[in-house]
This record gives C-alpha cells, sequence and structure tokens, in this order.
C-alpha cells in the first residue's frame, strides 16, 4: 500500500519542491515543465504487457536505460535544459523509489 504513495507522492511532490524552492517567482511554469518529465513513460507502450507492476522500469524500458538515464544528467549542465533535465532525473528517482519495493 506504501509503494503507490511513495511512487506518486515523488513524481508529484518532488517537482512541486523544486519549483518552490529554486523557481519561485514562475514556480508554476517550472512545476507544468518538470511534470512533463513523465512523458519518457510513453516507452511503456513498447512493452508486453504495457504495465507490470512487478517489473522495475529502470534499465528495461529504452526512455529509462542507463544510456538514456546518463544523457538526463549531462541535461542538467547547460541552463536552457535544465528544467526538463530536473524533470527527467526526478521520474527515474521516483522510479529507482518504486523499483525498491521490488
Amino acid at each position: 500500500m506504501l509503494q503507490p504513495f511513495a511512487h506518486y507522492g515523488c513524481h508529484f511532490l518532488i517537482p512541486l519542491i523544486v519549483a518552490l524552492i529554486w523557481y519561485k517567482p514562475k514556480w508554476q511554469l517550472a512545476y507544468f515543465t518538470m511534470i512533463l518529465g513523465m512523458l519518457i513513460d510513453l516507452d511503456h507502450l513498447l512493452a508486453n504487457p504495457i504495465f507490470d507492476p512487478n517489473r522495475c522500469s529502470i534499465g528495461f524500458h529504452p526512455l529509462h536505460s542507463y544510456f538514456a538515464i546518463t544523457f538526463y544528467l549531462f541535461l542538467l549542465i547547460p541552463k536552457k535544459s535544465r528544467l526538463v533535465a530536473f524533470g527527467l532525473v526526478i521520474h527515474i528517482i521516483s522510479d529507482a523509489v518504486d523499483c525498491s519495493f521490488m
């Protein structure tokens, strides 16, 4: 029962906290931009079954691969891509929390 709360809490609360602390003047835009990081879950559509509650996304789906994660970390460096990168990295952290329950 704790797993879904931890997983989805991380998906929605961590970006909100980051937006409120570091992007206070435009926190709503920052939050929305980071939430768009959830679009990487579209790679679940390539899996069969699409959803498996006992499958760890990290290392399984293409946009959750270690290569992709490394790319997301490098996106943190340029200021122009930092918000998107925060969203992607927070998404991966949320999925890692989910995987820790397995």
